[in-house]
C-alpha cells in the first residue's frame, strides 16, 4: 500500500473538564481532499491545532511521509509543507495584499518581486488578486484569496481549511472548488472542515466523523447522503425544522428612509432602507458580505443612533434610543461576532448572560448583582441550547465558535423579545444545532415575535423567512414572499436590482 501523507494514530488532547480528542486515528493520503466531521465541541478545531503545532498532543504520534511528525509551532508546520486557512481571517485592513502576504512569510522577497508571484499564483489557480489593492476595500471572498495564496506560496503538501465557504457566494465557492480541484490534481492533500454537507459529498474523497472527540466513522461523501452523514454526527435522528402556520399582527418594526453614513473608511454606508416586519413574522436579508450587514444590525439594536423617527417600535420612534433603552423595550439583538461583540471573551459565561440580560431577566437590584438568579439564567441557556462546556463559570473564549454561537443566540431568545434581530445565527454550527437554532427562530415567531434574520446562507433563510430582502451596498430591495422566490429572482436581488423593479421580474 502507498504510505499516507499524514497518518494520526492514537491522538489523545484534554484540557480541565474535557476530553478534546479521545484516541484519534486516521490517515490522509496524497492528492485526497479529507472531510474532517463533527458537531460544535466534537474536537475538530483542538485536533487541527494539533497538526499544525498550536497545540501539542497529551499522548499519540503523527507521522508525515511515514517518519515522525511533531510540530513544536506553526513555523516548523509550514517548514514541513503544512499550511492552514483558519476560519477568521487575520488580515489587516489598513495594508495592501502583498504587505498581508509578506507577514505571513518567514523571509519575504522584496516587494516587487513579491507581488509578481502573487499574481503568478492567483492567476495559475483562479483566484485573481491585485497585489496592490488594500484589503480593507476587499470583499471576504476576496479576502479569502489573500489567505489561500498566502498558504499557496509556500507550495505546501496539505493544506488544512477551517469552514473556508462560510462568507462566499455560490459563485464564489464554484471558484473555490475549482482552485482545490486543481490542487488535488497536483498531488497537494486537503483536510477540509465544514457543515455544509452538500459541499462535501461534491469535493471530498472520504470523510472521518468526530463524536464528543472520539472518531465514530468514516465513509465516502459521495456515496452518503447529507442527512446520514449528519446523523452519523450527533449519533441520533436529525429532527427538521417545522414551520406552524401563522397569522401575522400589528407592524412591531418600521424602519423608514434610513440613510447612515459608513462608520469607517473600510465600511458601507446604509441608503434609504425601507422595510416593515409584523408580529409573528420572520424577515430574511440576504446579501454577500460586506454589503451593510453589520451597519444595519448596529442601527437596529441601537449600538448606531439615527433620527428618531427613522425607527419605530410599536409605532412609536426609538432612533435615539440606546442598546439598553431598546431591550427595554424588547428590541434584542445577536452580532455576527461572537467574540469581542457579542461576547467578552475573559469573561465567564455567567458573567456574558448578566452583560445583556439584566433589563429583561431582572439579574440586579438598586445597583447590586442578583447572582444566583444570574447563573441560572446561564445555566438554563446551556441546558436549552445544549451549550457544550463544563459549566456557566468558564470563560467564552473557552467554548467553540459553535457553542459559543448557540449560548449567544440561547441568551436573547430566553429573554422572549418582541422583536429579534440576528446577523448569521448558524454560523460555523453542526447540522443538528443549525436545525435547533432555525427551530428557536421560528418558535419565537410563532409566540408573536417579529424577527429579522440576516444571513448569507440562502438555504436557511428560504427555510424560516416568510418573506426576503437583499442588501446590496447599503441598499435594501424591496421584500417579496419567499414562497415561489426562484434562485435567479434572489441571484437579481443580491446583484442590486432594488426596488419596486424587483416585483416585475
Amino acid at each position: 500500500m502507498t504510505t499516507p501523507l499524514l497518518s494520526l494514530q492514537g491522538l489523545t488532547k484534554a484540557y480541565p473538564g474535557v476530553v478534546a480528542n479521545d484516541q484519534v486515528s486516521f490517515d490522509i493520503g496524497a492528492g485526497e481532499v479529507h472531510a474532517l466531521l463533527g458537531e460544535n465541541g466534537a474536537g475538530k478545531s483542538t485536533l487541527v491545532k494539533m497538526i499544525y503545532g498550536l497545540v501539542k498532543p497529551d499522548s499519540g504520534t503523527m507521522l508525515l511521509r511515514g517518519q515522525p511528525y511533531a510540530p513544536p509551532e506553526p513555523r516548523a508546520a509550514r517548514a514541513d509543507g503544512i499550511a492552514m486557512v483558519f476560519q477568521h481571517f487575520s488580515l489587516f485592513d489598513a495594508l495592501n495584499v502583498a504587505e498581508n502576504v509578506a507577514l505571513g512569510m518567514e523571509n519575504p522577497p522584496p516587494m516587487g518581486d513579491l507581488a509578481s508571484r502573487i499574481r503568478d499564483v492567483s492567476e495559475t489557480y483562479g483566484l485573481p488578486l491585485d497585489p496592490y489593492r488594500t484589503v480593507g476595500d476587499l470583499s471576504a471572498g476576496e479576502r479569502q484569496r489573500v489567505e489561500i495564496i498566502r498558504c499557496l506560496l509556500q507550495d505546501p503538501k496539505l493544506l488544512i481549511m477551517d469552514e473556508p465557504t462560510s462568507v462566499l457566494t455560490p459563485q464564489e465557492v464554484d471558484i473555490l472548488f475549482e482552485t482545490l480541484n486543481k490542487l488535488r490534481s497536483e498531488g497537494t492533500s486537503i483536510l477540509y472542515i465544514s457543515h455544509k454537507l452538500e459541499e462535501i459529498r461534491t469535493l471530498c474523497d472520504h470523510a472521518t466523523i468526530l463524536r464528543l472527540g472520539k472518531n465514530v466513522g468514516e465513509c465516502v461523501p459521495a456515496e452518503t447522503s447529507a442527512r446520514d452523514m449528519a446523523e452519523m454526527m450527533v449519533g441520533s435522528t436529525l429532527q427538521t425544522p417545522e414551520r406552524a402556520g401563522r397569522e401575522f399582527g400589528e407592524v412591531a418594526l418600521d424602519v423608514s428612509g434610513l440613510s447612515v453614513p459608513a462608520p469607517s473608511e473600510f465600511g458601507t454606508a446604509l441608503r434609504n432602507v425601507h422595510m416593515t416586519v409584523r408580529k409573528g413574522e420572520v424577515l430574511g436579508i440576504g446579501g454577500v458580505a460586506g454589503n451593510g450587514q453589520d451597519e444595519l444590525l448596529g442601527v437596529l439594536s441601537g449600538e448606531t443612533p439615527t433620527p428618531a423617527d427613522a425607527v419605530k417600535f410599536n409605532g412609536q420612534p426609538i432612533g435615539k434610543l440606546g442598546p439598553t433603552a431598546r431591550r427595554k423595550l424588547g428590541v434584542l439583538s445577536a452580532p455576527e461576532e461572537r467574540l469581542g461583540h457579542a461576547a467578552a471573551p475573559d469573561m465567564s459565561l455567567t458573567e456574558n448572560a448578566l452583560l445583556t440580560g439584566s433589563v429583561r431577566e431582572g439579574l440586579e437590584r438598586n445597583g447590586f448583582l442578583k447572582w444566583s438568579e444570574t447563573q441560572g439564567f446561564a445555566e438554563r441557556i446551556i441546558k436549552d441550547f445544549d451549550v457544550r462546556t463544563p459549566g456557566p463559570e468558564n470563560a467564552a473564549r473557552s467554548l467553540s465558535g459553535g457553542n459559543l454561537q448557540k449560548f449567544v443566540i440561547g441568551r436573547e431568545v430566553l429573554q422572549n423579545p418582541e422583536v429579534l434581530v440576528v446577523n448569521q445565527p448558524t454560523w460555523g454550527v453542526d447540522a443538528a444545532a443549525a436545525a435547533s437554532i432555525r427551530q428557536a427562530i421560528l418558535n419565537l415567531a410563532a409566540k408573536g415575535t417579529a424577527v429579522i434574520c440576516i444571513s448569507q446562507d440562502l438555504d436557511e433563510l428560504m427555510e424560516i423567512s416568510d418573506s426576503f430582502a437583499a442588501l446590496n451596498e447599503g441598499r435594501l430591495s424591496a421584500p417579496r414572499p419567499t414562497t415561489g422566490l426562484t434562485v435567479d429572482e434572489i441571484g437579481l436581488m443580491m446583484g442590486g436590482a432594488h426596488g419596486m423593479e424587483v416585483a416585475h421580474v
